[in-house]
């Protein structure tokens, strides 16, 4: 077994490259970070491009809080032809002409999925259904169905509208959206075309934002090839999560678990720092005591 590293924790945000999964990012991040606790906070398929939140070392431990966060893309959502996956990699399994579709049409189908709506899932998801992937029954031919569920769609923005000069019987719509976590940009173009009558896919999906993280602060995986460094991890919790600056002793119960007092903390995690800056652990105001929902002390 190798020696466990103990190189620096923190995040790295990569701008993944299209046709390649996000754990093949992962695997070039373990051997560039030289340690194999690396993971990602939410995946992105291969057709897709842009911001991949990657942990390394105690990072990791972010990683499932930070998949919470509110994410934004640009995409491509073409009408007139449903695929078998919801996106350009899947069989079309229905076309109907879009070149008639109104842009008053598309606003009123576009308003329709904007705010907290019920989406069911594309079925070639991760999501595990009697212990299995979706998109593994879907390989498989199983006939099944996922139930919908609650998701915020904050903005869905069309910016443009344009009929391809090599398939005039189809419509493409450049869009941006801004989402909850959970929310599948695959599945809005599904229903946004089934909305319409006429059938819809996603043909590009770019994610421009993971929380504070954008484009912005993304590197791409030849860059880190040249120089390899992460984002140290108090920078990274103090981008993504409210601070709270705890006093030495407080820091030191906290590091042992101890469920001191807080100030109003308000809702959801916090950063707890010690007198040096260092992270000490995320915390939850419970009761006023601080509940550890993840520790970075040792």
């Amino acid at each position: 077994m190798s020696p466990r590293s103990t190189g620096p924790s923190g995040l790295v945000i990569v701008d993944k490259p299209a046709g390649l999964t996000s754990h093949g990012v992962v695997s070039r991040l373990r051997r560039l970070a030289g340690t194999r606790r690396v993971g990602h906070a939410g995946t992105l398929d291969p057709m897709a491009t842009g911001v991949l939140v990657i942990g390394v070392e105690k990072a990791t431990r972010l990683l499932g809080h930070l998949a919470l966060t509110e994410k934004e893309y640009t995409a491509t959502i073409r009408l007139g032809q449903a695929t078998v996956t919801d996106d350009a990699e899947g069989e079309v399994t229905s076309a109907a002409p879009a070149a008639g579709i109104t842009r008053a049409q598309v606003d009123a189908g576009v308003a329709a999925l904007t705010g907290p709506i019920e989406q069911v899932p594309s079925k070639v998801s991760a999501i595990k259904v009697g212990g299995v992937r979706s998109y593994t029954r879907v390989r498989e031919g199983e006939d099944f169905e996922l139930a919908a569920r609650p998701v915020t769609v904050r903005s869905f923005t069309v910016h443009e509208m344009r009929t391809p000069q090599d398939a005039p019987e189809v419509l493409d719509l450049d869009v941006t959206v801004v989402c909850s976590s959970g929310t599948y940009i695959r599945a809005l173009a599904r229903d946004l075309g089934a909305g319409l009558g006429v059938g819809g896919h996603l043909t590009a999906l770019r994610r421009t934002r993971v929380g504070p993280y954008d484009l912005a602060a993304a590197r791409t995986l030849e860059q880190l090839e040249e120089s390899f460094a992460v984002l140290p991890i108090e920078q990274a919790a103090a981008a993504a999560f409210p601070r709270w600056d705890v006093p030495a002793d407080g820091a030191r119960l906290l590091a042992n678990g101890v469920r001191i007092a807080t100030p109003a903390l308000g809702a959801g995690p916090h950063a707890a720092f010690d007198p040096e800056g260092r992270l000490v652990a995320l915390v939850e105001d419970e009761g006023g005591k601080a509940r550890i929902v993840a520790g970075f002390a040792s």
